[in-house]
């Protein structure tokens, strides 16, 4: 796939069922186990997921050091889309998009959208490995809550 080098594509095939991918994000209290990198925990101060509605939360470093992240909603679609654009550095707009591929198995697709290739060169080498424990996060809080729903 050519990518956009003001660009940073994630993706991954999750062998669970698009509305629990879904709802993994679009719960806060499932996204907050798994929003992150390897070792960050969160805290959402707000989340009102709709156009227009705002995304506040701190993600809590491993070692030290508390982030502060805020954005605003621009696009929902639920189980296919949900977009934003970052009102806390570093600023870019962000797509997360959900795809049916089974009954059983979906795609989760994260599109991070920079206005300049320098802006995102800066960000690339750190974002694509940490997107990627990001994904690891998430499966592992899909497989617990598949087995909670057994």
């Amino acid at each position: 796939m050519k990518t956009n080098p003001k660009e940073i594509y994630s993706w991954r095939i999750l062998n669970f069922p698009v509305e629990m991918v879904y709802e993994s994000f679009s719960n806060p209290a499932h996204l907050a186990k798994w929003w992150g990198p390897e070792g960050f925990t969160n805290t959402i101060h707000e989340f009102d997921l709709k156009p227009g509605g705002k995304w506040i939360l701190t993600m809590h470093g491993p070692e030290k050091g508390n982030y502060e992240n805020a954005a605003i909603f621009k696009k929902v679609d639920p189980f296919k889309l949900i977009s934003w654009t970052r009102t806390s550095k570093p600023l870019f707009d962000m797509e997360v998009s959900f795809e049916e591929l089974s009954d059983s198995q979906s795609r989760i697709t994260f599109k991070m959208i920079f206005n300049t290739m320098e802006e995102c060169e800066k960000i690339r080498s750190f974002a694509e490995p940490k997107n990627e424990e990001n994904f690891d996060k998430l499966e592992r809080l899909l497989s617990k809550m598949s087995h909670n729903k057994r």
